[in-house]
C-alpha cells in the first residue's frame, strides 16, 4: 500500500523541491490541492488529515494554523517553518543530533524540520559540547554565508532581475543579533549562552557554510584541534549524510579557497577543522535547499515511515 503524502505550501521553494524529489517514487501517493482552493481551510484540512505524512512549507503563523486543522492522530506533521523547533512535544528533525534521535523521529507525530543555518551550526557544536571539549557556557561566535534561495521567492526574483548593482556583493544581515535560528542553535547544541551569529547572503543561488572560530586556550585544559576533530569523526562515523574531512584537509579547498557550493544537489553535510597550534576554525557546508530544507524533511519522513532514509536523496 502506498503511503500518502501532502505538502501544504507546495508552491514555495521548499515545497516545490519536496515534490520534485518525491515525484519519481512509486511507494508514495502525492496529494495536490486545487490552486483555487489553496486558502480554503476545509479543503486543506481534508488533505492534511488524509495524509500519512504532511509537510508544512509555510510561514510560522500559517504553519500553526495548519497544525490546528489536523485531527487525525495517524497523520505525521513535518513542519519546515520556525514555529515549532524548540516547542515541547515536537521532535527536532535532525537524525544526526544524538544516538537516540532516529528513534524519536520514528515514534513522533510532530517533527520540526531544522533551519538551514542551524543545521550546519549544530552539526559542528553538538558533538563537541557532548564530549566536554567545548563548555556549555562558552561564548561562541559564528558566521554563515548562504545563497539567495534561502530568502524565498521575493529574494530570488530580486537577485535574478539584476536590477540592483548592490546585490553583486555579499550582504550581512540580521544585525539586530536576533536571527530566528538562534533559539534552536542554543537549544539543540546544549549551549547556555546564545551565540553571536551573523549570516551573510551572497550572489549565488544555493549553498551554505557556517564557520565557528575558536581560541583553543578558551576550551578545556589541554584540548587540541586533534581532540576536536577526533570527537567529530567518532560521532559521525557511519553516518551516510555527514562527512568529516581530514584535519586541515586540503581536499576541502580549491586552490586554497573553501567551496561553499560543494554539497549542492545533495543531502550531505561536510564537516571540517582547520587549525594551528593555538586556534581553530570549525566549518560545515550544506545545500541550504537540501540538508538545510527539503532533503532534511524527506530524510525525516523516510525514518518515520521505517524506510531506508536515503530514498530520493543523494549523499
Amino acid at each position: 500500500m502506498k503511503r500518502v503524502v501532502y505538502v501544504d505550501g507546495q508552491e514555495g521553494t521548499t515545497g516545490l523541491r519536496i515534490h520534485e524529489l518525491l515525484s519519481a517514487r512509486t511507494d508514495l501517493e502525492l496529494l495536490r490541492i486545487d490552486p483555487e482552493k489553496r486558502k480554503d481551510s476545509t479543503e486543506r484540512a481534508r488533505l492534511l488529515n488524509a495524509a500519512d505524512v504532511a509537510f508544512l512549507c509555510l510561514p510560522d503563523a500559517a504553519a500553526k494554523e495548519a497544525v490546528s486543522l489536523v485531527t487525525n492522530p495517524a497523520t505525521c506533521i513535518i513542519d519546515a517553518s520556525t514555529a515549532h523547533r524548540t516547542q515541547p512535544g515536537w521532535v527536532y528533525g535532525l537524525p544526526e543530533l544524538a544516538p537516540t534521535q532516529r528513534d524519536a523521529i520514528r515514534a513522533g507525530k510532530r517533527i520540526a524540520n531544522p533551519g538551514c543555518h542551524a543545521t550546519a551550526f549544530i552539526v559542528l557544536l553538538r558533538p563537541l559540547i557532548d564530549a566536554g571539549l567545548i563548555p556549555a557556557d562558552a561564548a561562541i561566535t559564528a558566521t554563515s554565508i548562504t545563497g539567495y534561495s534561502g530568502g524565498g521567492k521575493s529574494m530570488i526574483e530580486q537577485y535574478r532581475s539584476g536590477a540592483d548593482a548592490k546585490l553583486a556583493s555579499p550582504r550581512p544581515y540580521a544585525l539586530g543579533l536576533s536571527h530566528k535560528h538562534i533559539p534552536e542553535m542554543g537549544a539543540h547544541t546544549g549551549l547556555n549562552i546564545a551565540p553571536v551569529f551573523m549570516p551573510v547572503v551572497g550572489n549565488f543561488y544555493q549553498g551554505l557554510a557556517v564557520s565557528v572560530p575558536l581560541h583553543l586556550s578558551s576550551l578545556g585544559a589541554g584540548v587540541t584541534a586533534e581532540h576536536l576533530h577526533a570527537a567529530l569523526a567518532a560521532r559521525y562515523q557511519g553516518e551516510r549524510f555527514v562527512r568529516v574531512l581530514p584535519l586541515n584537509g586540503m581536499e576541502a579547498l580549491d586552490n586554497g579557497f573553501f567551496d561553499i557550493q560543494a554539497c549542492n544537489e545533495t543531502n550531505r553535510a561536510d564537516v571540517c577543522v582547520f587549525a594551528n597550534a593555538t586556534q581553530a576554525v570549525l566549518m560545515a557546508r550544506i545545500d541550504n535547499l537540501g540538508k538545510g530544507a527539503s532533503g532534511a524533511a524527506i530524510q525525516a519522513m523516510n525514518i518515520h515511515l521505517g524506510l531506508d532514509e536515503t530514498l530520493a536523496l543523494q549523499a
